[in-house]
């Protein structure tokens, strides 16, 4: 059958299509914009429908509408009335985003009572157990069955289009056995985000995960910790996808070790840069959202604040509550030891460390409401008082020289600040004492388990207090941040903007979005060699040039963990060491980075991973429209040795490092060349595979290059 590979049909599955749960959100959510201007309507989200917030998260399409399809695309509405007919419900419609792509969200309980039986063909096809009460596997047989009958019904009445599915994490893995044993005419993408036995092996932390990789008995470890039957899916998805990948090198090392099959290369997760017009406006932004950080911090400590704000640094470490996958276990304990050092030191730098994780509680404490309240009650006093005052100015100099007003401004304090004002003033600043020997919290909720929360234990156990003679303050806030919160009423990236160093040692990170964001924030993170950002970061900046751009690495693999924990705490003296001047300084060196980031570069990768699928599924057909045969062993292998030009986006001191071939122009290496540990050379057209060998002069694709972009396949 031929199939139209230029203009092929892209799906994408996730649970978290329209459905925050996760990172998997913000990846899909982000890269919506970019993928949206190369396919259009060609473009389809599917998901699992989430009853309780779907509302808020789409705009409905009367999708039995004939006109809301393209005739070219009126298949996918035929397939959605097939289902229908089948007595599956489903919700079409756009996402509520930036590009808002098409999306479809199945109702797993229109088809729930398929699941007995589809949990015994899935033993009988493929010989993958499911419990009968692991309700997350059942959901996860329900939303792969339900994608691979839409995609079934697809392919069979679309003869017209290629048909690129694309699956992400296991929890879409279902769909990917089940297309290869029915012969669905598709090709397949699977990328994993982080292996689950990866997961649960780092999380008990009492194994060398990494330097150990070869030596463990997978099969048994999955037993062991009752996720057999989910390795087993994840395993299945992995081998049976066209093309297989991570969305780092680390984690393409840990893919070809625990689930057996080599990764073909790394689709790394980007971010939406927003480029400022001028360098001072994100400083700018730095120093209103500081203040507004400034304003909590006062009424927190407020009865103890002996500190000087402007001599204070705020860091911060932030993610889902994985004691020591994120590395908050050493976060802590580094923190002790710097502020042993600052003391001994004599420094009179003053650091607050936020650790913003969510964990079970049961509402705000009564001390993090009242402080701010206390002080807010003296700011607005103050506001007061100092408004009469100026009016008593006004009228004093109005009246000069006459009614026996013998000077130009008033001289005497009782006649500006009455006994009225006076008293006011005492009692809203008396307002804030403390009673003796009380110390600001540690923590600003009342937690569920107070007695068992690991980070408020090993707070206790290094005894960071928030006493007056620490130079090293923590405020543990377990939720997530945003505007509508009463003590601190900041989104989070309005928070992070504010702090001045982000502080990542994770040991299990396959990619690492917090350092990534502060990084396009221009605020400077310290991340390991274990997470995917940190690994991208440590090949693509020379050593000796890294923390001069505000990306700190701390080596997590070859140090024992002590070591580790001695080089962070280094690296934070170090920064508290640096004048304002420097931070400024280092603060824009950290935000030219950004553009490394951002999806228009990080998505070429997609690109040549969907050029992948459809060179193994068609090999004839692409020969065909390419015009020469090209090696399908891996991505870096198929674009021919060729890899994306990208202009200069830095300036001194330093500069990402460039080939190490002689090139004759700076090109800079992509993720996937990390993957494959290959270096970056000049190419004049990205993955060689311009249509006829020249580009399409009608192409009116939104694309931010310079008019010689070429055509891709699926642009």
């Amino acid at each position: 059958m031929t199939r139209d590979l230029q203009n092929h049909l892209l799906f994408e599955t996730a649970t978290e299509v329209c459905n925050r749960v996760g990172g998997i959100y913000s990846v899909l959510k982000s890269k919506a914009p970019v993928t949206v201007a190369q396919y259009k309507d060609r473009y389809h989200l599917i998901g699992p429908l989430n009853k309780f917030t779907y509302q808020s998260e789409i705009e409905t399409i009367d999708w039995e509408d004939d006109s809301q399809f393209p005739h070219e695309l009126l298949p996918i509405q035929q397939a959605l009335h097939a289902m229908k007919d089948r007595g599956v419900y489903f919700v079409y419609g756009r996402w509520l985003i930036e590009g808002s792509p098409r999306v479809i969200l199945f109702d797993f309980d229109s088809v729930r009572h398929f699941l007995n039986e589809w949990k015994s063909d899935l033993w009988s096809l493929v010989g993958i157990p499911s419990p009968e009460n692991d309700f997350e596997t059942n959901d996860t047989i329900l939303l792969g069955y339900t994608v691979a009958w839409f995609l079934g019904e697809l392919a069979h009445l679309d003869t017209q289009h290629a048909i690129i599915a694309h699956f992400h994490e296991w929890l879409a893995g279902v769909a990917l056995p089940l297309c290869r044993k029915r012969r669905i005419d598709v090709v397949t993408i699977f990328t994993t985000h982080a292996t689950l036995l990866g997961r649960y092996l780092c999380a008990a932390g009492d194994v060398d995960f990494y330097n150990n990789l070869g030596n463990f008995d997978v099969d048994q470890e999955a037993g062991k910790r009752g996720i057999y039957h989910r390795h087993c899916i994840e395993r299945a998805a992995a081998h049976t996808a066209d093309v297989f990948t991570t969305v780092s090198h680390i984690t393409a090392i840990e893919a070809e070790h625990l689930l057996k099959r080599k990764p073909d290369g790394i689709l790394p997760n980007g971010l939406n840069v927003v480029e400022f017009q001028a360098v001072h406006e994100f400083q700018n932004l730095h120093a209103l959202k500081k203040e507004r950080i400034n304003d909590f911090v006062r009424g927190h400590f407020h009865g103890c604040f002996d500190f000087d704000l402007d001599n204070t640094l705020y860091f911060f470490i932030a993610g889902r509550y994985e004691y020591k996958n994120k590395g908050a276990d050493m976060f802590i304990e580094s923190l002790a030891r710097l502020n042993y050092r600052l003391k001994m030191s004599g420094s009179k730098k003053t650091v607050v460390a936020f650790i913003i994780m969510p964990a079970k509680t049961n509402s705000f404490t009564v001390e993090a409401l009242k402080g701010q309240a206390v002080v807010k009650a003296l700011e607005n006093s103050v506001d007061e008082v100092t408004k009469s005052i100026g009016n008593r100015i006004f009228d004093h100099a109005m009246r000069y020289p006459h009614n026996g007003t013998t000077t130009e401004l008033p001289t005497d304090l009782n006649e500006l600040l009455k006994p009225s004002d006076q008293v006011l003033l005492k009692k809203r600043v008396l307002g804030l004492r403390r009673p003796p020997n009380e110390l600001p919290p540690i923590v600003t909720h009342n937690m569920v388990d107070d007695a068992n929360d690991p980070i408020l234990n090993k707070i206790r156990h290094v005894q960071l207090f928030n006493a007056p003679s620490d130079r090293v303050k923590v405020i543990f806030h377990p939720e997530f941040l945003n505007a509508n919160n009463p003590i601190m009423g900041l989104d989070y990236d309005e928070f992070v903007r504010g702090t001045h160093l982000g502080v990542f040692p994770s040991y299990y990170e396959p990619w690492g979005y917090t350092p990534a964001e502060c990084t396009v924030m221009g605020v400077p993170s310290i991340t390991t060699n274990l997470s995917g950002f940190g690994a991208y970061m440590e090949d693509l900046i020379e050593a000796n040039q890294a923390k001069d751009y505000g990306i700190y690495i701390v080596d997590r693999r070859f140090k024992n963990p002590d070591e580790s924990v001695e080089q962070l705490v280094d690296y934070m003296e170090e920064f508290t060491k640096k004048t304002r001047r420097q931070r400024i300084n280092q603060r824009n060196r950290t935000e030219r980075l950004s553009d490394l980031l951002d999806w228009r570069r990080m998505g070429l990768e997609y690109v040549k991973a969907r050029q992948l699928a459809l060179r193994r599924g068609y090999p004839d057909l692409f020969k065909e429209l390419v015009g020469e045969e090209l090696n399908d062993d891996s991505m870096e292998a198929l674009s021919g040795g060729k890899k994306v030009k990208i202009a200069r986006p830095l300036s001194v001191p330093g500069s990402p490092r460039e080939s190490r071939a002689n090139s004759v122009s700076a090109v800079f290496m992509t993720p996937g060349d990390l993957g494959t540990l290959q270096e970056a050379n000049t190419a004049d057209d990205y993955f060689n595979l311009s249509v006829n060998g020249r580009d399409d002069d009608n192409d009116d694709d939104d694309d931010d290059d310079d008019g010689t972009r070429p055509k891709y396949l699926d642009a």
